[in-house]
């Protein structure tokens, strides 16, 4: 006789919520330190931050909704 066990995949979520918006957070924070010393490379980080986010959200957000 087999059982079937169903798993667990609360984690699996949080996972992907880490890689959609962790990147873009960590960016953003280093961004806003570096702004004083030199505001072009902040635009740069902020500019890498907004498309990493789009991005990701476009993607992970198709794979989390079931696309």
């Amino acid at each position: 006789m087999t059982f079937f066990l169903e798993a667990n995949l609360d984690g699996l979520v949080y996972f992907l919520a880490a890689i959609m918006l962790g990147p873009a957070i960590i960016l953003a924070i280093i961004g806003f330190t570096v702004l004083k010393k030199n505001k072009k490379a902040a635009k740069v980080l902020f500019i890498l931050a907004t498309v990493y986010l789009i991005v990701s959200l476009g993607i992970c957000g198709a794979l989390m909704t079931g696309f």
